[in-house]
């Protein structure tokens, strides 16, 4: 292991080489070696064909994170899970200066584990039935192709469709890594790397070896030195697989996420007490979807649930204002319960009751360990499939990636998709149990057919999970295969404010029934009564 800045360890990096990034938006990204790397192309035109992997989206939606391998030439190839907060990385894709693929966050996770064991690849059902399964698009974000790249393995693809012991799966090859970008807090003088002010560790393990099994050079930026470490459970990276160590000089690229320089709350121990003081939000569109989904929580009650970034990681917060618990909330990046953070802190957990890496973490999701997730969605069609990966036409195309969703989707026993059903300008208000639409909303979310395939709703309907699609004014479910209508708010018109906002035909159950109207009165809906915690008097 040397010491070293870091424009001195981004030298390592040559033309062609496959680059591992670790981080989770700006959890664990190694900033200032990326920075160093930009600045390094910039100034000299080097290195060039660069494919870049990474799992979890890294980046603020500006420059940060992965946005710094955003220029023609220094990336002509990207593997990403999340590509949402790397709007440079799109802009590569969508003009054809980029091959671009989006993997399953989870999936990428698990090669990585793969690689490292000297694997073939992986072998998983995740990914069937979406763009992802070959027979759909096979990951591919765009038509780009560059002839003179290294291909990532013998077959030159990325998912294969095969049949193994009479069912369908998709392999996904394993490939070299030959440089990892990783990010710890503290290094001793052996190089072994421990996380102890870092919100959680992700995949640093998987892919510092796969990356040492690879023949490739490992790079860690840490805030300090120190000669040994005081707590050895801390150390998440070994020495043996570090090669190159880069000291921090400036905090701010060493923040602990990208939203906040330090939050103690991440690195405290909870005891499923404790909780944030979060100022309750007024009555909205927003906060109406999200009551309509801790329902859900009330009369299912799950043990372990997943939230999804966005509108979906408030649902706890809603969940805690109504006294509705007994459930543990989890992250795919590895915290298990405590109150998920948002924005560009999203991946840390205020008070976690436990840590484990984000690997592990996946593997206890695709073995049906979530009772019930919540995720967001941004185009639903008459099928029940939902598109959340890629979205709008020409210059306003928006490649936002898959992350754990699908991972996630294909896994969880019971499913609650979330979204207002017209987007762009919409106004509602909610008073005296009623709704009633103020403005409508200029684009329509539920089509004829999802421009891109992410979730698959008969797929998933057919496996036997309940999939439920929550509005503010409306809500769905998969039946016989079909999206069916199956509550409506008190105060909409069937056909004015539901129907004839969606852009196609669709299926009205004959039990159609109404909204509670609690979710549309101001003030708390008395949940923590109608649905008393278990055990309690009149259970």
């Amino acid at each position: 292991m040397r010491v070293v800045s870091a424009r001195a360890a981004v030298d390592a990096i040559a033309d062609g080489s496959f680059v591992g990034s670790a981080g989770f938006v700006g959890v664990g990204h190694a900033e200032a070696v990326t920075r160093a790397l930009e600045e390094r192309f910039l100034e000299t035109g080097s290195p060039l064909d660069l494919t870049l992997v990474f799992s979890a989206g890294q980046g603020d939606r500006a420059s940060r994170g992965v946005n710094h391998f955003g220029h023609v030439g220094l990336t002509r190839r990207i593997v990403g899970g999340h590509w949402r907060s790397a709007p440079k990385l799109a802009a590569l894709a969508l003009a054809g200066e980029a091959e671009a693929y989006n993997l399953p966050q989870g999936v990428i996770t698990h090669l990585y584990r793969a690689i490292a064991a000297g694997r073939p690849g992986l072998l998983t059902r995740i990914g069937l039935n979406t763009f992802v399964d070959p027979r759909y698009g096979a990951a591919r974000l765009n038509d780009a192709h560059f002839a003179h790249l290294r291909v990532p393995n013998r077959h030159n693809v990325w998912v294969k469709h095969v049949e193994f012991e009479g069912e369908e799966q998709l392999f996904y090859p394993s490939f070299p890594i030959d440089v990892a970008l990783l990010r710890g807090t503290t290094s001793d003088g052996q190089g072994n790397i421990a996380t102890e002010e870092e919100p959680f560790h992700h995949e640093l393990l998987a892919l510092a070896q796969a990356t040492r099994n690879s023949g490739g050079v490992v790079i860690v930026q840490v805030k300090r030195l120190v000669e040994r470490h005081a707590n050895l459970h801390a150390v998440k990276i070994p020495g043996i697989l570090v090669d190159l160590v880069v000291v921090c000089e400036h905090a701010g690229d060493h923040a602990m996420t990208f939203g906040e320089a330090f939050n103690p709350a991440y690195l405290v121990a909870g005891n499923g007490r404790q909780t944030l003081q979060i100022p309750a939000e007024p009555l909205s569109a927003r906060k109406i979807v999200q009551r309509r989904a801790a329902l859900e929580l009330g009369r299912h009650r799950p043990r372990v649930v997943n939230l999804g970034v966005g509108m979906p990681a408030n649902v706890g917060v809603v969940a805690h204002e109504e006294g509705i618990g007994g459930f543990t909330l989890t992250v795919e990046a590895g915290p298990i319960g405590g109150v998920p953070a948002e924005g560009l802190s999203f991946g840390a957990s205020a008070f976690p009751e436990a840590i484990i890496d984000q690997p592990a973490q996946f593997d206890f999701y695709e073995g049906g360990g979530i009772d019930m997730a919540f995720l967001g969605l941004a185009e639903l069609d008459r099928r029940g499939n939902v598109n959340v990966s890629k979205f709008g036409q020409g210059a306003g195309t928006i490649i936002a990636g898959v992350g754990g969703f699908i991972n996630i989707t294909q896994s969880a026993k019971r499913i609650v998709f979330m979204g207002t059903l017209t987007a762009g300008g919409l106004v509602v208000e909610a008073r005296a149990g009623r709704l009633r639409i103020v403005q409508e909303g200029r684009s329509k979310k539920i089509v004829e057919s999802v421009s891109h395939l992410t979730f698959n709703g008969p797929y998933v309907a057919s496996l036997g999970r309940p999939v439920l699609y929550v509005t503010e004014r409306a809500v769905f479910a998969m039946r016989d295969k079909r999206l069916t209508l199956i509550e409506i708010a008190p105060g909409i018109d069937l056909k004015t404010d539901v129907l004839d906002q969606c852009a196609t035909e669709i299926a009205v159950a004959p039990d159609l029934c109404l909204m509670d109207a609690r979710l549309f009165s101001e003030g708390p809906m008395g949940l923590d009564r109608t649905y008393p915690p278990l055990g309690s008097s009149g259970q």
